[in-house]
């Protein structure tokens, strides 16, 4: 039997609330999507390199077990990875950015809400072919920077989507997910050419996203992401009008951290990939939650102040 996850794991949850019974299986937490796009590479490479690393990562991500908690096959976390290689920095070393995206199905419908759909720019390392992509928690910088960076930024990345989607179902469900994420900031790969670990590589990176989910003092911004999905969006089909309420409670918080700490990179991270779901959720509501909706997500999801009141108006 396994062990029990000190946060009620969601989908235990839900089969309690369900059905009351328990169903155990052995299933990886991921089923994620790998891409290596190489077209900026120039013809000096040989381009099977890049097709064996995207089997590789793909490996990486579906196969290893990255909790304790069991994970049916229905139930694994859909993501994709898109690692765009846009220059050789020397042989073997390659830099480019890496796209995350993934989706939380909301309950009782067939909707995949955004979780993640970020874009890291700051992606430097070395591969050989057929070399494994491997990652030790305990030694997290490898024994060659360069080589263990690639597999230290894919950890980190799936800790924080472990981290978001555990926060959307249970309340401050993901902290196990995010300390972890913390953890490899701090004992990251350290290089001239490695980027995006430390406070100082600028404020949109890594070490500030882990920073802002970690830190209790910004707790409100879990509170955020659990009323957003499980009492905003799960219980549309239920009472619409009152999932809005709540989805409108999420940003109320959301203001209230902004207006306490402003410019926390937590928050145009929140909105990215959600703007067109709220949007269309909130086109139908009363005119008083329109602008209520226009008023927050104006001040929030500053990119998209147009479009919202394009829309909404």
């Amino acid at each position: 039997m396994k062990s029990i996850h000190p946060f009620i794991h969601k989908r235990v949850m839900f089969l309690i609330l369900l059905s009351g019974v328990l169903s155990f299986g052995s299933a990886q937490e991921f089923n994620a999507k790998v891409t290596v796009s190489y077209a900026q590479i120039g013809s000096t490479v040989d381009k099977k390199v890049f097709q064996t690393l995207q089997t590789a990562l793909l490996n990486f991500v579906n196969k290893r077990k990255w909790s304790s908690d069991v994970f049916e096959m229905n139930e694994k976390i859909e993501c994709s990875f898109l690692l765009n290689l846009q220059q050789v920095v020397e042989p073997n070393v390659y830099k480019g950015s890496l796209t995350i995206q993934a989706a939380r199905p909301i309950f009782n419908t067939g909707y995949q809400s955004p979780l993640i759909n970020f874009i890291d720019n700051d992606v430097t390392f070395r591969y050989v072919e057929f070399q494994p992509v491997e990652f030790n928690e305990n030694r997290v910088s490898s024994s060659e920077p360069l080589t263990g960076n690639l597999s230290a930024i894919f950890a980190y990345y799936i800790n924080i989507i472990l981290g978001l989607d555990y926060d959307s179902y249970t309340p401050r469900g993901g902290d196990a997910y995010f300390q972890k994420a913390n953890s490899i900031v701090s004992s990251a790969p350290d290089g001239r050419s490695i980027s995006g670990w430390k406070a100082f590589d600028g404020q949109r990176n890594r070490y500030w996203l882990a920073e802002n989910l970690q830190n209790s003092r910004y707790a409100l911004l879990h509170d955020a992401i659990y009323t957003y999905y499980r009492q905003g969006f799960d219980k549309m089909i239920e009472n619409e009008k009152d999932a809005r309420e709540q989805l409108l409670n999420s940003f109320s918080m959301l203001n209230t951290l902004n207006t306490e700490t402003p410019n926390l990179m937590v928050m145009p991270f929140f909105f990215q990939g959600k703007t067109d779901e709220i949007i269309r959720v909130f086109k139908k509501a009363s005119p008083q939650d329109k602008a209520r909706v226009l008023d927050l997500c104006t001040r929030l999801d500053i990119s998209n102040v147009s479009k919202y009141k394009q829309e909404l108006k």
